[in-house]
């Protein structure tokens, strides 16, 4: 299979909610790789790469996010494939 890489903004109530450890744990769980992070607007961002089925599945969990999040808006865009080993929470 083909992997792409999606650079991608979750806004909303994502921070302080454990966004990012849930965002980890289910790309974990479908074998995706990058990284997610909080932005300095309340935003996060998400670097991910992985297979087009995998991607579609994370895309749609992250309309609902963690327990405690309000999610309001997803937004994606393609970008070059950057080769990342594991997926972790940068700071």
């Amino acid at each position: 299979m083909d992997i792409i890489h999606h650079n991608i903004w979750v806004k909303g109530r994502v921070q302080g909610v454990w966004f990012r450890k849930f965002t980890k744990d289910e790309a974990l769980r479908l074998g995706l790789k990058g990284f997610v992070k909080n932005e300095s607007n309340g935003n996060v961002y998400i670097e991910v790469e992985g297979n087009k089925t995998d991607l579609f599945k994370f895309y749609e969990w992250l309309h609902s996010g963690s327990p405690k999040s309000e999610v309001k808006e997803v937004i994606y865009e393609k970008e070059n494939i950057q080769g990342f080993k594991s997926f972790l929470i940068s700071r």
